[in-house]
């Protein structure tokens, strides 16, 4: 038959294999059992040859000693195996041939549509086939920056994991910082904050009682009355109360 052009790639893209390697596995196949059924031939052929000379071994030393078995043999499995091989190629080079231009030859003109292309538009022109390889290539590479940051990221959390390890550690050393004796410290901000309270709410000094205040002498300078003795307290304190004393009867 006349020879088929038909599209290279079609074959293999429908089947999944390329028709020219099946052939080779079966040729190759074919050569292998060529040569098992020699290496199987050698073996009997070695058998009967031990068991007729040790048969003629006694009757004819001249004709054993001329004889030579292994030699024989030898001969006559290359012999054999070069005219297996010869006509084994020749036939499977017909089975090729015949194979590549009937069995797996499809016309040119034949609409094929494969499973996975069914549906597509494929006349597209060559600049909209441009514009979405160049999409392609830039998703590609936005694929290439995901995993590029995943990998960051991921060394990232190795790195924390690390950082947390450490500070755990650094806290266990500390631990003994945490005592109860220093919730009596926490404590003192809130009675501090209490005591200054307290003072804000007192009244304020009245006239009076300030120019006593100024005009009382002081024995120390650098103190006031109250602050010198007891005594100059206990003068202080009478003073305090002989005025206020003073300021209800005038009332």
């Amino acid at each position: 038959q006349q020879a088929v052009n038909a599209p290279p790639l079609l074959l293999p893209e429908a089947l999944g294999f390329s028709p020219q390697l099946l052939l080779d596995d079966i040729i190759n196949i074919a050569n292998n059992a060529v040569t098992d059924a020699v290496n199987g031939l050698e073996e009997f052929l070695q058998r009967w040859a031990d068991e007729r000379a040790k048969k003629e071994g006694g009757s004819d030393t001249t004709k054993e000693s001329e004889w030579d078995p292994t030699g024989e043999v030898e001969q006559g499995l290359v012999a054999f195996q070069t005219l297996l091989e010869y006509h084994t190629d020749i036939a499977f080079d017909f089975f090729e041939a015949w194979s590549l231009r009937n069995v797996f030859a499809v016309p040119p003109d034949l609409p094929i549509v494969l499973p996975h292309q069914e549906g597509l538009d494929l006349t597209q022109s060559p600049e909209r086939e441009k514009e979405l390889m160049d999409e392609i290539v830039e998703l590609r590479l936005q694929l290439q920056d995901q995993r590029r940051l995943g990998r960051v990221l991921t060394r990232a959390v190795h790195v924390s994991r690390a950082g947390r390890r450490r500070a755990e550690k650094r806290r266990e050393r500390l631990s003994f910082l945490h005592d109860p004796t220093f919730d009596t410290i926490e404590g003192l901000p809130q009675k501090l904050f209490e005591l200054y309270k307290s003072v804000s709410a007192l009244p304020d000094l009245d006239p009076a009682t300030l120019s006593s205040l100024t005009q009382y002498r002081l024995s120390d300078p650098g103190k006031r009355p109250w602050e010198t003795s007891k005594t100059g307290y206990l003068n202080w304190a009478v003073s305090q109360l002989l005025v206020r004393a003073r300021e209800r009867n005038a009332a």
